[in-house]
């Protein structure tokens, strides 16, 4: 009864004129950041941070929110139709959604990815608003030793997701980790792998190699190939809603990617892309009906189920935000950063001392989410349109909003320097036929990995055995190891690489 006295509380906040303003002008904003490649939320966030300083706190937080989980929904437009990620959590998205848009299915994957999105949206923030309070219990759980075994368990499910060789797979996995060494020591404060670099000092940034191995790269494959092999959308797309067959597929596909992303969302370090990596390695491991596409030559299911998961994700990561403090990822930094400004202090405290904040955000992510499903869907048409643009032109606006996006986030040239250097080394995998999509989960998880094993190893003063020792690590651990020995069982591993065979 409690949670319908404080929901209606919620509601009254958000339905307020200048709140549901807001709550539009960021899913609208977030909309746009999602589609522009390199553009994600968490520069546009620290862009905007300064503009908050005159609005009201639950108005400015709505706002910032809305940013957030609506450029999980823009992510997957570019993701599906000119195979960027618009969004680092869009990486999957591409896999299957790109293949689908290259068969003319452009709409169907398009309108998937919104519906699931929009349906685990809305169960993320009931999950948010039922099970703040035990959830986080789950989460105090979690020392360095079991964030550190459940990255590795992240980094073996990238492993068993890339297409192609294993070998191949783990060599991209520990160039990815490699690569998120650079930069200066967080303990010593010692440049490392920057080879007296300046601008190496701050590390690599996820966009230069986002935008450089994908988008770039892609470009010069094309651009590499004879004009009448190039990779061009001539066929007119028809039928933009998905079939009752798509739906007998999504609708599974969509249920297992919300658990898993509401799950995966509540623990720091995991959030919307280790979501939506876990929930497409599920989707594969699911056996395919007679006559369904296999994936990675697009499965509407391997669009459905990481979208679903990635927002899922993006509204239960407010949990640990909002009960405990704790800021799973950046953009939730950025929102401690928010509710500083506006002298509130974030933590358990807030559900009790500021309950119009807490339940008025909580309130306005439902609203946000019809808002984006009303601004997506009636705009696949627009979306569309881009198919038909010859890629004499597309491939120089890509290039520009890739600079464009890249140099924004640090006003720095030597970025877009760097993306072009990337653009090569992506071409390179593309010839070798290595997937970069494990590189990036590598190179994300790597310094964070990093982190929780040097605190494991200080709080046990050296001793390896407590990653075993304790319960919640080694189960970790040990079904990365099962994971790791079924498939390479000879039988699994002929199987899957039938299951990779592009026709």
């Amino acid at each position: 009864m409690e949670l319908f006295d404080n929901l209606a509380l919620g509601f009254g906040v958000a339905f307020t004129f200048q709140n549901l303003i807001y709550a539009f002008i960021g899913c609208l904003l977030g909309t746009l950041i999602g589609v522009l490649p390199g553009v994600g939320p968490v520069a546009t966030i620290a862009m905007l941070l300064p503009a908050t300083y005159a609005l009201p706190p639950v108005a400015a937080l709505i706002m910032l929110a809305g940013i957030y989980y609506g450029a999980q929904y823009g992510g997957s437009t570019t993701a599906i139709l000119v195979n960027l990620p618009g969004e680092a959590s869009s990486v999957v998205t591409m896999i299957d959604g790109y293949q689908m848009a290259r068969k003319g299915r452009a709409g169907p994957a398009l309108a998937a990815a919104g519906l699931g999105s929009f349906f685990a949206g809305c169960v993320g923030t009931l999950i948010l608003a039922a099970f703040a309070g035990p959830l986080t219990e789950v989460a105090f759980k979690f020392g360095p030793a079991e964030y550190f075994s459940l990255m590795v368990l992240g980094l073996i499910g990238a492993v068993v997701l890339a297409s192609g060789s294993l070998v191949k797979a783990v060599g991209m996995i520990v160039l990815g980790l490699l690569m998120g060494l650079i930069g200066t020591d967080v303990n010593s404060g010692v440049a490392r792998f920057s080879f007296d670099i300046p601008e190496l000092t701050d590390g690599v940034g996820f966009i230069v190699i986002a935008m450089g191995v994908f988008g770039y790269g892609e470009i010069i494959s094309n651009l590499a190939k004879p004009e009448e092999d190039r990779e061009v959308f001539t066929a007119k797309v028809t039928g933009l809603m998905p079939t009752a067959e798509d739906f007998k597929n999504m609708v599974p596909a969509i249920l297992r990617g919300t658990a898993l992303g509401s799950a995966l969302g509540i623990l720091p370090g995991g959030g919307a892309l280790l979501a939506a990596f876990a929930a497409y390695t599920i989707e594969k491991k699911t056996k395919l009906k007679p006559g369904e596409v296999p994936f990675g030559q697009g499965n509407i299911r391997g669009v459905a189920s990481p979208e679903s998961a990635n927002n899922s994700a993006s509204q239960t990561s407010f949990i640990p935000l909002l009960t405990l403090g704790i800021p799973p990822n950046a953009v939730m930094a950025l929102m401690v950063g928010a509710m500083t400004i506006h002298n509130i202090q974030p933590g358990p405290q807030v559900m009790t001392s500021n309950p119009e904040l807490f339940w008025g955000l909580i309130a306005s992510m439902w609203i946000g989410n019809a808002m984006l499903i009303i601004l997506n869907l009636p705009l696949i048409g627009i979306w569309i349109k881009l198919l038909t643009v010859p890629y004499r032109w597309l491939f120089p606006a890509i290039v520009l909003f890739c600079a464009i996006g890249v140099y924004s986030t640090n006003n720095n040239t030597w970025d877009i320097w760097m993306v072009a250097m990337f653009g090569v080394i992506g071409y390179a995998f593309i010839k070798l036929g290595m997937e970069p999509a494990p590189l990036l989960l590598g190179f994300i998880l790597g310094p964070m990995m990093e982190e929780n094993l040097r605190r494991a190893m200080l709080l046990s003063r050296g001793d390896w055995s407590v990653f075993v020792t304790r319960p919640l690590s080694a189960s970790l651990l040990a079904v990365a190891v099962l994971l790791l020995i079924i498939v390479a069982l000879p039988s699994i591993k002929s199987k899957r690489q039938e299951a990779f065979v592009e026709e």
